[in-house]
């Protein structure tokens, strides 16, 4: 990602900030076909991951074609 050791490279875009981009690494999702298989309800309970970075993913996502998982996934 940004040089952090053991962290691993994502695909988001930096305006999330570092933080979110760096938890998410940590808990598996570093590509954003990694996030079609997660709600963002359930990115929202990993700390350091808020409202502003799951609306820029949910944008990113569109933008490609892909969503979040559904709620009843």
């Amino acid at each position: 990602m940004d040089g952090q050791e053991g962290v691993p490279a994502t695909e988001f875009p930096r305006r999330m900030g570092k933080v979110a981009p760096r938890e998410l690494a940590l808990h598996g999702y570093t590509r954003f076909e990694h996030l079609t298989r997660v709600r963002a309800a359930d990115l929202l309970k990993i700390h350091g991951v808020g409202p502003k970075a799951v609306r820029i993913l949910e944008e990113e996502l569109a933008a490609r074609g892909l969503s979040f998982a559904s709620p009843g996934r």
